[in-house]
């Protein structure tokens, strides 16, 4: 099978969020759960995807980590269709990611990838007291939260729970209790924590770090689903409109600054994008 080791929303090698890509041929099944499994723990990048194509402009494509089999993956998904382009498999247009998330919308253009969200979804608020809770995890407090926003789990293919704070130091300064954000992740059904700060000049919507250990990762430089979460969020407090390209900042903490564009069309369906590079080009045999 093809190998390829891709930086995802970036213009630059080494720089983004590394993800495995996989290639199967359209007569070759998808390898068993744990040949999969083991392939990505080999990895040891946060998300592997492998793919298969199939008729009419679809891809079918699965996601591990090197915990478990996740839903969706923004990044590993900007990867395998920059990786199917590059490599001359499909040529600018419309195309399908078939996922366990659902069947989305993938736009190919020469040099930017778009991926459709899942339908956005406001699952929970998160109290005081469980604000508070999420705060400390991260050596923050109350006090380093925006006056107009709260906690809240939000999902769109994956749930995470978004965290407001009220300054770029807050962002930049957060240190993660690693044993307490499991027990949150695992207490609330989410993938991970995503904080973010909103930005107010230079173009930028948001600087964002995001979390996931519950799933091996303790930080992630890039994520798709999570912007496509915060976007959504954004949206409902009338922070973003449709049509606008927003921009979110991640990975600047791990030196290894990753740019995520987020729209949402006319019938407000979310799209993430970004450009991706390949690494690494290879063929893995088991």
């Amino acid at each position: 099978m093809e190998l390829f080791v891709v930086d995802a929303f970036t213009d630059h090698v080494f720089e983004g969020n590394q993800a495995g890509v996989i290639l199967l041929d359209e007569c070759e099944d998808f390898p068993e759960a744990t040949i999969m499994q083991k392939i990505a723990a080999e990895l040891k990048h946060s998300e592997t995807a492998f793919v298969k194509a199939e008729e009419h402009r679809t891809f079918n494509i699965k996601y591990n980590t090197p915990n478990g089999e996740v839903n969706l993956c923004g990044h590993a998904t900007i990867s395998a269709f920059t990786v199917l382009r590059n490599e001359k498999k499909l040529s600018i247009g419309n195309y399908v990611a078939k996922t366990l998330a659902g069947n989305l919308n993938v736009i190919i253009e020469p040099n930017l990838i778009w991926l459709e969200m899942v339908q956005g979804k406001l699952l929970k608020q998160l109290t005081f007291e469980n604000s508070l809770e999420v705060y400390q995890a991260y050596g923050l407090n109350l006090k380093d939260r925006p006056d107009t926003m709260w906690p809240c789990i939000v999902n769109t293919g994956l749930s995470d729970i978004l965290l407001p704070v009220n300054s770029k130091e807050g962002i930049d300064n957060a240190v993660q209790n690693r044993t307490e954000v499991i027990k949150i992740s695992k207490k609330y059904g989410v993938v991970g924590v995503h904080i973010f700060f909103l930005a107010s000049s230079q173009g930028i919507t948001a600087y964002c770090r995001n979390f996931a250990p519950l799933y091996g990762i303790d930080e992630e430089s890039a994520t798709g689903t999570s912007n496509g979460a915060l976007t959504y969020y954004l949206f409902t407090l009338k922070l973003v409109n449709k049509r606008d390209e927003n921009i979110f900042i991640q990975g600047t903490t791990m030196k290894k600054p990753s740019v995520i564009r987020s729209k949402i069309n006319s019938d407000t369906a979310i799209y993430i994008g970004g450009n991706a590079v390949i690494s690494v080009k290879g063929y893995i045999t088991f």
